[in-house]
């Protein structure tokens, strides 16, 4: 009777898995899922839907790059260090999008615009204008980069340049200058619809 995927060690298991062994697949996904799931959920800003698409994420990357693997042996060690990158990529992510929000409102409130009539402004508008803005971009890298970024939601910026080939301050640069520009058009946007619900007010001409 042929040895079970399950009762092969790691580097059997790999090299099964790159030839196409779906039950080394799942072998390996079910010797190491309850490993990367302690990894992402000892991050505590991770919720658990958080954490369970950090699992998931890492397990599809690793399955797509095992043929990568020079140490077929260490493919715990490696699975782990998948699912810390995802949860910090996950981190950075969340945490661009808060301060982009922040600054966002703080330049609304700095130029005295009443939002109270428009619920939470700046984050409603804001995925608005990204969108808008993304589809008026021509096709070339700035497109791509902010698509990746800001639409897909699953690469950091240093991944997006490991992607494309550029360097990282290529990408920071070309993120910070969409960032503007989504900055400019809300506060556009914040004012023009202010002026359009303001009482009393005539056309001008």
């Amino acid at each position: 009777m042929p040895e079970l995927p399950t009762e092969l060690d790691d580097a059997s298991l790999v090299a099964r898995a790159r030839l196409g062994d779906a039950g080394a697949l799942r072998a390996i996904y079910d010797r190491y899922r309850p490993l990367l799931q302690r990894v992402a959920s000892s991050f505590a800003e991770l919720d658990p839907d958080d954490a369970d698409d950090v699992v998931q994420e890492s397990f599809v990357r690793a399955f797509r790059n095992l043929g990568g693997l020079a140490a077929p042996e260490r493919l715990g060690a490696w699975l782990v260090t998948i699912a810390r990158n995802r949860s910090l990529t996950r981190l950075a992510r969340r945490k661009a999008r808060q301060e982009m929000q922040g600054e966002l409102s703080r330049e609304v409130e700095a130029r005295g615009d009443e939002v109270a009539e428009m619920p939470d402004p700046e984050a409603a508008l804001e995925l608005d204008v990204v969108r808008r803005i993304v589809a008026e971009l021509p096709e070339g890298p700035e497109k791509q980069t902010v698509h990746l970024f800001y639409v897909e939601g699953q690469l950091s910026a240093r991944e997006i340049a490991e992607r494309l080939g550029v360097g990282k301050s290529a990408i920071t640069m070309r993120l910070e200058r969409f960032r503007a520009r989504v900055k400019r058009r809300v506060l556009a946007e914040v004012a023009r619809l202010r002026g359009e619900g303001s009482p009393g007010r005539g056309d001008g001409r």
